[in-house]
């Protein structure tokens, strides 16, 4: 195993690499690079204004032409500069905002504040590089090496292989807040408990990971922990709180919620310091330097001035004091403090020590991310699964000496079963959807449960049983269909007749009585989304479908997955169709119907993507693609 000196060796490089590298990506010379690059969202109308959560200025933007918006790299919370359509690269910015909500067709930005003028102009969004990330990382690396007191003194040897781990060798017996556990789950949660500093709980697609990291933590609770729980995205740690506030826990979320339900945003730190009794009286504190501020508009004598200043700068120290010490009282009160990993390094945390680390999505987060939280505990969780998507590393260079290798993985490999529990009961998939992932990745250990082991689209309400709704799978081979490949101005592949088979494909669905909003089409590249989207706003009965990348599909389900595959081409190329863990991805999004469209010649070059075809061609229904081109 990598010792502590070596990790922090050659870490501090790969993160100024990766740093390096997000910055060219979105600093090119010509915004034309840059919007083909996906960086710059260009010839944007604004659509709507709104005040939104703690008084920011939430606004939206539509693209001025057509109803989609182009294939981009910008996701919720990313930092975006504001500008008119023509300006060039250099240019200043009209404000700076937060992306807050990203849909098909629009983009909803937050601002602090914005100039009232330009706004009826063409405008264009441009990503920035969120340099705050890599400091924060760098601060916890430097932190990692100086560990010789903090509150992780004890669990930085164990996940460097210098100390064994340890657990107590009493069975950990609980009663279960949530009484519908299975047996995998208990003894997971019995594990983590007995666990006196590291335990991987490992989550296999639908096995319920999140219901046990809420009982792990609820359990906790009850045992008088404090608990810091991050994961890598806003929305995985917004699931958290979602899940845990059905239970009487006291909680609180820093940062700004990416999903707008109201028991996440009642747990928003801002939203219970506004109900503390310090934060009523910074309020009452704030409308006295309102009257201030009016009397010294008015007031003309110097002397009567500089009283008034003084009075004001007095006050307003007292505003702040009172703020802090609200922030400091619900931090202090609350059971479980939840935020995204690079949060976790917040001031407001400072000081402040957890008896238990537990992160999400671990095996998707960078391990220098990871090690912002677990600094500030002595005992911790990390849940995920190795098998599915990587965490995003964009330099070539530091992907390839390691940085993209997760903590996660680490672990896992150095002391496999000993700190590991696997869930080995799947809630999502029918049997032979689950029947290929359980035996191509996980030593044929995960079994449906009976609920959903046989059910089929057509068991549905309102879905009528025919042809295309009676198959689980279903292989769609374009070999000799004319169907090859092309590649867009951004170098990215696209396939139209794929594309219109998928389209197809999912109009059969709905005809039958699917609804489109529980049909999911999933690409490996951003020029087919792009390209589905087109196709399938032209048919409103379709708008519900939705059209994604794998990563966009990432923790979620459908009851209907159609994979379009894309690669048609004579020289038998895949690209990154060959990464398994994508494709694992991308099949266990379905629950009752999965759909592969593919051109069967070219994708069986790749062994593993071989697997695949003749599991489904063996297990499932075959159709050419020829089949649908009268549809």
């Amino acid at each position: 195993m990598v010792s502590l000196q070596e990790f922090v060796s050659s870490m501090a490089p790969l993160i100024d690499l990766e740093k390096a590298a997000e910055i060219s990506a979105e600093s090119a010379t010509s915004s034309k690079s840059l919007e083909r690059r996906g960086c710059i969202m260009s010839n944007l109308k604004c659509t709507d204004a709104q005040t939104g959560l703690m008084g920011k200025t939430l606004l939206e933007f539509q693209p001025n032409k057509g109803d989609v918006l182009p294939p981009h790299k910008f996701g919720t919370h990313d930092v975006v500069a504001l500008k008119p359509n023509k300006a060039d690269v250099a240019s200043s910015a009209l404000g700076q905002g937060v992306v807050y909500r990203l849909k098909d067709s629009s983009i909803t930005v937050a601002f602090d504040d914005i100039p009232e003028d330009g706004l009826n102009s063409p405008l264009r969004l441009e990503k920035l590089a969120n340099e705050v990330t890599y400091r924060r990382m760098k601060d916890a690396l430097i932190q990692l090496s100086k560990n010789q007191t903090g509150p992780s003194v004890n669990l930085v040897p164990v996940l460097f292989g210098e100390n064994p781990p340890m657990s107590s060798k009493d069975a950990a017996k609980f009663s279960p807040f949530n009484k519908n556990l299975d047996e995998s789950q208990k003894d997971a949660i019995s594990k983590a408990l007995r666990s006196k500093d590291v335990f991987l709980l490992h989550g296999p697609p639908g096995t319920g990971k999140t219901t046990t990291i809420i009982e792990i933590i609820l359990q906790e609770v009850k045992r008088g922990s404090k608990i810091l729980a991050c994961a890598a995205s806003n929305i995985a740690v917004d699931n958290i709180v979602e899940r845990l506030s059905q239970y009487r826990t006291k909680l609180v979320r820093l940062g700004h919620p990416a999903r707008l339900l109201p028991q996440v945003l009642d747990s928003a730190l801002d939203a219970q310091v506004l109900r503390a009794d310090n934060s009523s009286l910074a309020g009452d504190i704030r409308k006295e330097m309102k009257v201030l501020n009016s009397k010294l508009l008015k007031a003309k004598d110097k002397n009567t001035k500089r009283d008034i200043r003084k009075e004001l700068r007095t006050l307003a120290k007292e505003e702040r004091k009172r703020q802090q010490l609200a922030v400091a009282d619900v931090i202090k009160n609350a059971d479980v403090v939840l935020s995204t990993l690079t949060g976790a390094s917040s001031k407001k945390l400072y000081g402040i020590t957890f008896d238990l680390v537990i992160i999400d999505e671990a095996a998707q987060a960078l391990e220098m991310a990871c090690w912002i939280a677990l600094l500030k505990g002595p005992r911790c969780v990390l849940a995920g699964d190795h098998l599915q998507l990587p965490p995003t590393v964009q330099s070539a260079e530091a992907e390839k000496k390691g940085m993209g290798k997760t903590l996660f993985e680490r672990l896992t490999e150095a002391y496999g079963d000993q700190i590991t529990s696997m869930l080995t009961i799947q809630y999502r998939m029918h049997e032979l959807i689950m029947n290929w992932s359980s035996n191509e990745l996980y030593k044929n250990k995960i079994k449906a449960h009976s609920s959903v082991a046989e059910h089929m689209l057509y068991d549905l309400e309102e879905v009528k049983r025919s042809s295309s709704t009676e198959p689980t799978i279903i292989l769609v081979d374009t070999t000799g269909c004319d169907m090859e490949e092309v590649k867009d101005e951004e170098e990215s592949t696209m396939n139209e007749g794929e594309a219109s088979v998928s389209i197809a494909h999912a109009k059969l669905l709905v005809e039958s009585g699917v609804r489109a909003s529980d049909i999911g089409i999933i690409t490996p590249y951003a020029a087919q989304v792009t390209c589905l989207r087109m196709m399938r706003n032209k048919d409103v009965k379709l708008k519900d479908l939705e059209i994604s990348t794998v990563d966009g599909f990432q923790g979620r389900e459908k009851e209907a997955i159609i994979i379009t595959m894309v690669r048609s081409n004579s020289k038998k190329e895949v690209g990154f169709l060959s990464d398994h863990r994508r494709m694992n991805v991308a099949v266990t999004r379905a629950r009752r119907q999965c759909c592969l469209v593919c051109d069967v010649e070219t994708v069986s070059n790749d062994k593993f993507l071989k697997r695949l075809v003749e599991y489904f061609e063996e297990n499932g229904e075959y159709l050419s693609a020829s089949e649908y081109q009268s549809c």
